[in-house]
């Protein structure tokens, strides 16, 4: 006979590495000793070869799940993978270069999605020095990435936000479908936030920290920018788009204003 779950253990994470194992041990370990009581299963998906994660002494508190892909797929298609058939109330989308900083954010993350018409939760970003990330954005209409990129203007709408940490409650998750496999690698959180919110839920930032030390490879490289650039293109002519431009055009401040501290 299965254990009662208590409500507040009842959360699925889904980590992908692309040879990121010393990122994934330290966030793992972290989440060993700060997450037991509410982190119930984790599916670490290994898009390209490298060895498994060593438990603690102890064991690991939750169910560990080690996917490993014999031909690389893309960020979509691994996390719809890894969380499909959920049978946990909550999911979890997770970079393996998140770091917590010494507390269990999952905790407040899904109490939060818990509460009704909250169709995703996500936590405040900082960079490794501290200071708030810009992970929520406005909608990325050409007039707003213009702003953005060549004046130099800071957002003020919360439209969507990265996926490097989000928490949705599993009916919205299936309700929405997950992520769309057809972007690759850029804009599969806009798509993603956009159906969330054409389907009434709101996007809920809860007062909890995370690290984030990722880096923007489109702004590097190549090969990346054209990726996002076909990615952006794709968005501007999806009827998710369109339908979410004609909402958000009638609200006042978006899913709510940007918080910077």
């Amino acid at each position: 006979m299965n254990a009662v779950l208590p409500p507040s253990r009842g959360l699925v994470v889904s980590v992908v590495s692309h040879g990121h194992g010393a990122l994934v041990q330290a966030l793992l370990n972290d989440m060993a000793r700060l997450c037991a009581a509410t982190v119930q299963r984790v599916v670490l998906t290994q898009n390209l070869p490298e060895p498994e994660p060593l438990p603690p002494p102890q064991g690991w508190p939750f169910v560990l799940q080690c996917v490993k892909n014999r031909t690389p797929l893309g960020f979509g298609a691994n996390h719809n993978r890894a969380l499909a058939g959920a049978t946990e109330p909550f999911v979890c989308v997770l970079n393996p270069d998140i770091g917590l900083v010494g507390h269990d954010p999952f905790a407040q993350l899904t109490e939060s999605a818990a509460q009704p018409g909250t169709g995703c939760a996500y936590p405040v970003q900082l960079d490794a020095h501290g200071r708030v990330q810009d992970s929520e954005r406005e909608l990325p209409t050409p007039s707003a990435l213009w702003r953005r990129r060549l004046l130099g203007r800071r957002e003020t709408r919360v439209d969507w936000v990265n996926a490097a940490c989000l928490v949705l409650p599993t009916t919205v998750w299936r309700a929405v479908g997950g992520f769309d496999e057809a972007y690759f690698m850029y804009c599969e959180d806009v798509d993603l936030c956009l159906r969330v919110r054409l389907q009434g839920g709101a996007l809920v930032r809860v007062p909890v920290q995370v690290v984030h030390a990722g880096q923007r490879a489109s702004h590097r490289r190549w090969g990346h920018l054209r990726w996002h650039v076909r990615s952006l293109l794709r968005l501007w002519r999806s009827p998710v788009y369109g339908r979410a431009r004609l909402l958000l055009r009638g609200e006042t401040g978006g899913a709510g204003t940007i918080g910077r501290s």
